[in-house]
């Protein structure tokens, strides 16, 4: 059966998972380490097991835990069918690793458990190289073609060829599906894309958020780049996407702009977020944020609408704790890290009536939801919050009380993962012990 995130006490975890762990080779493997593992990582280590990584990523680590790098051995064929691309480039991973598992192979040294996210490809051959190691795969998605993201919103609907190309997606994650031991989802919504006869090789075990480190904060202030100065007595509402994009609602948030700085001359809006495209598709030209700029950019007043690009994650923080109105729009997909960390900064948040974001918030206890497509709805909720500064208040703080009982690093999630490993370990193969 799945096992859901619930309250460990770390000290008796401890105890358990030491007896296992000395004992234990853990073999982890993400393109871009630490990535999902930046806190499993050194608790394993620090548990006692001999963990290694590998990574093509040269960024700096600082977990502490060993890191191979690969290079990749070829590039996707010019004359490749555009179709296959990302299929291709998920081969090319697993066997631009192989030569490192072999010379560890050689070297007698064989996982006794290899973790890793399975979207990438680098897993290909563990099963062949390793058949005695355990393997847990972290798993963040599944398509569908109908009552999904891809036709949820009806100004973009989705051609016959995006459809096919969304099942392609879908051959990875099958695979891999049925290569692992078992695997972990971060959020309930996210395992239920997933197909249901495999359910019970799913855990729900969210990645955690650190409730020390995202904090609410009463004195923050920022100064942005043009010298205004804000803080908490000002009218600030926030808004972050990874990149801006239809699919995180930028375009809905920005034609809700005019009606709420009508409303609220006071008002400042920072909007975070690049001008790529991290999930969806991408605008016939420019990019989606220039597009709607376009659109309704002459009604917005830019002393009081400020784009701040891509911003450094302790910045990130500063803003959420500055935020009286944090908006979280987003189709039915996967859920953003930022809504649980403005949460536990206690950011009052309004956010999409989807069903990743009703997981986490019960409209009027810890949070507001509208209609993803009822602008005017977003600016009524927002206006509540900049007005009702006490009920707004009240929703931050049990926002932060939710993420503290339900997503905390500490005292849940990270946890919740070891204790899954230590389970997994406990039924290893006996080939597999070290």
């Amino acid at each position: 059966m799945p096992i859901y995130i619930g309250v460990v006490d770390d000290a008796l975890l401890k105890g358990f998972i030491l007896s296992l762990l000395p004992h234990a080779r853990v073999l982890i493997m993400h393109p871009n380490f630490p990535g999902q593992f930046r806190h499993l990582a050194p608790a394993l280590q620090q548990a006692g097991a001999d963990v290694r990584a590998i990574s093509f990523s040269t960024a700096t680590s600082d977990t502490g835990v060993a890191v191979t790098y690969a290079t990749f051995v070829r590039g996707n064929p010019a004359t490749l069918d555009p179709w296959l691309h990302s299929l291709d480039s998920k081969i090319i991973r697993g066997r631009s690793v192989e030569p490192i598992l072999h010379q560890w192979q050689a070297e007698g040294w064989q996982p006794t458990l290899v973790i890793g996210h399975t979207g990438w490809g680098d897993m290909l051959g563990i099963a062949d190289i390793f058949p005695e190691a355990l393997q847990l795969g972290w798993f963040e998605y599944f398509y569908h073609t109908h009552q999904s993201d891809l036709d949820f919103d009806p100004e973009f609907p989705p051609s016959d060829a995006l459809r096919t190309k969304a099942r392609l997606k879908n051959l990875w994650p099958l695979w891999m599906l049925d290569q692992v031991d078992h695997g972990v989802c971060p959020t309930n919504f996210q395992r239920d894309t997933h197909p249901s006869a495999y359910h019970d090789k799913l855990s729900v075990i969210h990645e955690g958020i650190d409730t020390n480190r995202f904090v609410p904060k009463a004195d923050v202030f920022i100064t942005l780049g043009d010298g205004l100065t804000l803080t908490r007595h000002d009218n600030v509402v926030t808004f972050f996407n990874r990149d801006l994009e239809p699919l995180r609602g930028y375009h809905v948030f920005m034609r809700a702009l005019p009606a709420l700085l009508e409303k609220h001359p006071d008002v400042h809006v920072l909007i975070v977020g690049g001008d790529g495209v991290s999930y969806g598709a991408p605008p016939k030209s420019g990019s989606w944020k220039q597009h709607y700029l376009e659109e309704v950019g002459r009604q917005l007043d830019p002393k009081r609408v400020h784009f701040l690009g891509r911003v450094p994650h302790n910045t990130l923080i500063g803003l959420m704790q500055l935020s009286r109105a944090h908006v979280y729009l987003t189709y039915p997909f996967v859920l953003s890290w930022s809504l649980l960390e403005a949460m536990s900064c206690a950011a009052p948040v309004i956010g999409s009536d989807t069903a990743p974001v009703r997981e986490v918030i019960t409209h009027g206890e810890n949070g507001l939801l509208v209609d993803f497509f009822d602008q005017q709805a977003l600016v009524e909720q927002i206006s509540y919050c900049l007005m009702q500064p006490d009920a707004a208040r009240l929703l931050g703080e049990q926002a932060r009380e939710t993420v503290i009982a339900q997503y905390d690093l500490h005292s849940r999630c990270l946890p919740a993962q070891l204790a899954l490993i230590d389970s997994l370990l406990e039924k290893q193969k006996p080939q597999a012990a070290c």
